[in-house]
C-alpha cells in the first residue's frame, strides 16, 4: 500500500505512450506468444542438455587424445537432469554416463588404469547425489504444489467470487497477485444482497502475509454479519472499526496502529438508480456510464482508513450519486492506480477508460487487468483486487413492468372478479398455475 488513501495519479505526460497505444497482447512492445514461445523452447532445450552432454563427451573421448579427459562432461549430465526431469530418467542419464566412461577406458586401453577407474568412480558417486537432488526437488515441487493449493482453497474461504447476478445488478470480480506464486493477500471485496439493498466493500489492509490475511478474514467476516443488522452504512462502518480494535488487542504484539484498512462500501438500494458510498481512505471508485463518461467518486470530506479510528472522532457521511441504468461502478485497490511504467508514470485508469464501452463487467476487469499489466511490464508492485458492479437496462425494464403490473392487479377489486372473468377456470394472468399471489 502506498499510504493512507489512493496516490493521486500523476498527468500523463505528451510523450508517455499510452498501454492502448500498443498492439493487444504485447508487453514492452514484445508479443506475448513469442515470450511464451521463447519459454517453451528454453525449457525444451534445458531438457535436452543431459543427453547433449554425454554424447558430447563420447565423441569428445573418441577424439581426443588419451591423456584428456571427457569427465566433467559425463558428470555434468546427471547433475543438469537432476531438477529437470524424472527419477527415471536422471538414473538413465547416470547409467548413460558411467556406461561412456567405461566404454572409453576399453576403448583407449590406458596403462594406467587407476586414474581411470578414479574417473569412473567419481561420475558414479555424482550420479548418487544427482538421484539425491532428484528426489529432494520433486519432493519440494510437491510440497510447494501441495502449499498453493491450501493458499488457494484458503482464498476461495475468505474471498469467495461473488455471483454473477445479484439484487438485479450483474457483477464480476478479479483478484490478481502480484507475484506469480502467491495466491493470496491483503486485498479484499465482498458483494452481500441485504434488506437494505446490495451491499459491498473492497478494501486493502497494510502489511502481508498471513497477518494480513487474518485481518481480511476478521474485515469479511465483521461485514458478512453486520451488512444484514445495521441499517446505514455509518453503522457498517463502525462495527468494522471495532472489529479491527478488538483484533488488534487481542495480537498484542502488533502495534495499535499498524493494521489498518482502507476500504470503500457502497450500498444499492432496491428499485432506485442511486448508490451511497462511504470512503475510509481509499481511492476512489469510477462510475463508468454508458456513454462512454467516467467520472471519479471521491469523497467530500477524507477519511482514515478503518482501524485508526482513535486518532481522530469524527462522524462518518454516506454519500449519495446517481446510478443510472446503463452505468457500471468500478472499485479497485492501489495495485491499479500505483501501477507504473518504465518512466515511473503511474496508470490512471481514469484517463484510459473514458470514451471507451464494455459489453459486461467481466469484460471490463479482463480488458482493465490486461492494460495495468502492460504498463507496468508485467512487474507489478502490489495485488490487485477489482470490482464491477452494471445495473442494467433491460433488467431495470423489467422490474419497473414488474411493479406496474402488480400496481394494476392491486386495483382490480378482488382475485374472485378475475377468476370470473377467465371463465371460471380459478386462474388469472398473474396467478398461473404453480404460483400463489398473496395481495395485501
Amino acid at each position: 500500500m502506498g499510504g493512507l488513501a489512493g496516490r493521486p495519479v500523476s498527468p500523463r505526460s505528451a510523450e508517455h505512450r499510452s498501454p492502448g497505444d500498443l498492439p493487444p497482447g504485447r508487453v514492452g512492445g514484445v508479443s506475448r506468444t513469442a515470450c511464451r514461445a521463447a519459454g517453451r523452447t528454453v525449457r525444451r532445450a534445458a531438457r535436452r542438455l543431459p543427453a547433449l552432454l554425454i554424447t558430447g563427451g563420447a565423441l569428445f573421448g573418441l577424439g581426443a587424445p588419451a591423456n584428456y579427459t571427457c569427465a566433467p562432461f559425463l558428470s555434468a549430465a546427471p547433475l543438469v537432469a537432476a531438477p529437470l526431469h524424472t527419477l527415471r530418467a536422471t538414473a538413465a542419464a547416470a547409467l548413460a554416463a558411467v556406461a561412456v566412461a567405461v566404454g572409453l577406458v576399453f576403448y583407449h586401453r590406458p596403462s594406467d588404469t587407476g586414474e581411470a577407474l578414479a574417473e569412473i568412480a567419481a561420475i558414479s558417486a555424482v550420479s548418487l547425489v544427482a538421484l539425491g537432488i532428484n528426489r529432494i526437488a520433486h519432493r519440494s515441487d510437491q510440497q510447494l504444489a501441495s502449499a498453493r493449493g491450501i493458499a488457494e482453497a484458503a482464498q476461495r474461504a475468505v474471498l469467495p467470487a461473488p455471483p454473477s447476478r445479484i439484487g438485479g445488478l450483474r457483477v464480476a470480480a478479479r483478484y490478481v497477485a502480484a507475484h506469480a506464486g502467491a495466491r493470496i493477500g491483503g486485498d479484499l471485496y465482498a458483494v452481500q444482497d441485504t434488506p437494505h439493498g446490495v451491499r459491498v466493500v473492497v478494501g486493502d489492509v497494510r502489511g502481508k502475509g498471513l497477518g494480513a490475511v487474518e485481518a481480511v478474514a476478521v474485515v469479511i467476516g465483521a461485514f458478512r454479519e453486520a451488512a444484514d443488522q445495521e441499517p446505514t452504512l455509518e453503522g457498517l462502518a463502525v462495527r468494522l472499526e471495532r472489529a479491527l480494535q478488538r483484533e488488534g488487542a487481542r495480537r498484542a504484539n502488533l502495534d495499535q496502529h499498524e493494521g489498518f484498512t482502507t476500504a470503500v462500501l457502497a450500498e444499492l438500494p432496491p428499485g432506485q438508480p442511486v448508490l451511497r458510498l462511504l470512503n475510509r481512505g481509499h481511492p476512489p471508485p469510477l462510475l463508468l456510464h454508458a456513454d462512454g463518461r467516467v467520472g471519479a467518486a471521491d469523497p467530500t470530506v477524507p477519511a482514515l482508513p478503518l482501524g485508526l479510528g482513535d486518532l481522530g472522532v469524527w462522524p462518518d457521511r454516506a454519500e449519495e450519486r446517481e446510478f443510472p441504468a446503463g452505468s457500471t461502478l468500478l472499485l479497485m485497490t492501489d495495485g491499479v492506480t500505483e501501477a507504473r511504467d518504465a518512466d515511473g508514470a503511474f496508470y490512471d485508469p481514469r484517463a484510459e477508460l473514458t470514451g471507451r464501452q464494455f459489453k459486461s463487467p467481466e469484460a471490463l476487469l479482463d480488458s482493465l487487468v490486461a492494460e495495468v499489466t502492460r504498463h507496468s511490464g508485467g512487474q507489478a508492485a502490489d495485488d490487485m483486487a477489482l470490482l464491477a458492479i452494471r445495473r442494467g437496462e433491460r433488467i431495470e425494464r423489467i422490474e419497473q413492468h414488474f411493479v406496474e403490473s402488480i400496481d394494476r392487479f392491486r386495483g382490480r377489486t378482488s382475485c374472485e372478479e378475475l377468476s370470473g372473468k377467465s371463465g371460471g377456470s380459478g386462474l388469472s394472468a398473474w396467478n398461473p398455475p404453480g404460483m400463489s399471489i398473496n395481495v395485501r
